[in-house]
């Protein structure tokens, strides 16, 4: 009788433990389970390179993801040749994610790339970044006002680094001054690494691009910035606004992620919910604030109106 009631006990003592097990594993979440390659489709030092590379510092400072996140440079034509190869290559798969942004409705609006937003699963907006227009500190140009003149007087004069997309930003302030736009003598470049290289050489006059991509230098006294299209002066950073030196132009860029085509709803969900979590954390805003990042996180239908929106707004824009 006595090893009857043990044999029970056991028997039940090893169910209930089976179902623990069951219950624990069932809790493991099972996504991700490998590596997730995180791609900046342009070169390092690239406002794409800089975003991409402070969301996987977050993400593992935080300890919100716990597989290996490794960053990868694809530069091709402002991320259109890496979302090519997304739509093309990737679809449905969950272990690919990149960076993107205006410049993904800009390339598809002028004919540079065959795709945008609709072709992939836009996962989240990250961020708002102004754009900046900076120079050497032996350059013959204190303003912005300085540029313009030179501009409108013999454009080919003035050399412009600016990044496809970041040519419509410089456009506007070229117009608000009086300026022929079609005249502006620019040469493209991937990102901020590139145009910063391209100054110290003396290749081009003035670059323009996210506050990011030129911060550092900027705050070290390398470089110097002529005007800021922010609304008002941004902290830490005393640089004045393209309206305070009299041209009507604030424009603003915002950044997110994206993955390929079908991404499977699980994969989503849980970048959603990291994310949400991550631009909460103190990792994420001390980044923030050295970076001069404005935190804009959306999500779902909320992201979806903001990119419609845009569209709209960038396509009226290039009409005019």
């Amino acid at each position: 009788m006595f090893r009857f009631a043990l044999r029970v006990l056991l028997a039940a003592s090893l169910a209930l433990t089976g179902c623990q097990q069951s219950e624990q594993t069932s809790e493991k979440p099972a996504y991700p389970s490998g590596p997730v390659t995180m791609t900046a489709g342009a070169n390092p030092g690239s406002g794409f390179d800089i975003t991409i590379r402070a969301v996987v510092e977050a993400l593992q400072r935080e300890q919100l993801v716990d597989v290996p996140l490794p960053v990868e440079n694809r530069p091709g034509n402002s991320g259109a040749d890496f979302l090519a190869k997304m739509v093309e290559q990737y679809q449905g798969k969950d272990n690919e994610v990149s960076v993107t942004s205006l410049s993904m409705m800009m390339n598809e609006l002028l004919g540079k790339s065959t795709y945008g937003y609709d072709d992939v699963t836009m996962i989240a907006r990250l961020i708002t970044e102004y754009y900046v227009v900076v120079t050497r500190h032996d350059s013959p140009y204190d303003n912005l006002g300085d540029v313009m003149s030179a501009i409108k007087s013999d454009a080919k004069r003035v050399v412009v680094g600016a990044a496809n997309d970041d040519q419509a930003p410089f456009d506007l302030l070229v117009a608000s001054a009086g300026g022929d736009p079609s005249t502006i003598n620019y040469v493209p470049f991937e990102g901020g690494g590139d145009q910063i290289s391209a100054l110290e050489k003396g290749d081009i006059s003035v670059a323009i691009g996210g506050v990011s991509e030129f911060v550092d230098l900027l705050k070290a006294g390398t470089l110097q910035a002529l005007g800021v299209l922010s609304e008002e002066r941004l902290p830490e950073l005393d640089v004045p606004t393209a309206s305070e030196q009299g041209f009507d132009v604030t424009l603003s860029n915002w950044r997110g992620l994206y993955g390929p085509p079908e991404m499977p709803q699980v994969a989503v969900e849980f970048w959603q919910n990291a994310l949400g979590k991550m631009v909460e954390s103190p990792t994420w805003q001390q980044i923030a604030k050295d970076r001069h990042f404005t935190t804009t996180f959306m999500i779902g239908g909320e992201f979806q109106t903001f990119l419609a929106e845009t569209q709209a707004d960038v396509k009226q824009a290039l009409a005019l």
